[in-house]
């Protein structure tokens, strides 16, 4: 099951050459992200005992243009598992259902408190697992 996330495209995120920014995809790939952590309980439980996560690494792989004005669907599932880190895949389509960008995150469990990487605890890998690409 992956997670949806739609962004309409602003006219201020085009850059010279009349199509969306690169540094945009970025961006959008940062809503879908917090809106898949957010959908596991990952910002609950960050409110509750500071355990969170950070980002280890983003790649994106640009595949055709974006343009304004426009419409994006982000759908966003977990690519692996592992004991502190899970891995997500982000499909930026264009609203013909083009595939515009396949972005990859790997996100690490933190506990901002104690300043270490922890075990994913049961009650986030549940949610992630049932997002897990088959």
């Amino acid at each position: 099951m992956a997670i949806i996330t739609e962004i309409r495209l602003d006219w201020s995120e085009m850059d010279l050459f009349g199509h969306i920014n690169n540094v945009m995809y970025a961006k959008y790939v940062q809503s879908a992200r917090v809106r898949l952590t957010e959908h596991i309980g990952l910002m609950k439980m960050l409110k509750d005992i500071n355990v969170g996560f950070m980002l280890a690494s983003s790649a994106l792989q640009y595949k055709k243009p974006l343009f304004y004005p426009g419409n994006i669907t982000i759908e966003t599932s977990v690519d692996f598992i592992k004991t502190t880190s899970f891995g997500l895949q982000h499909h930026i389509l264009d609203a013909s259902g083009v595939l515009c960008c396949i972005a990859n995150d790997v996100l690490v469990l933190y506990d901002f408190t104690a300043g270490v990487k922890v075990p994913i605890p049961e009650s986030i890998l549940n949610p992630i697992t049932a997002i897990k690409a088959s």
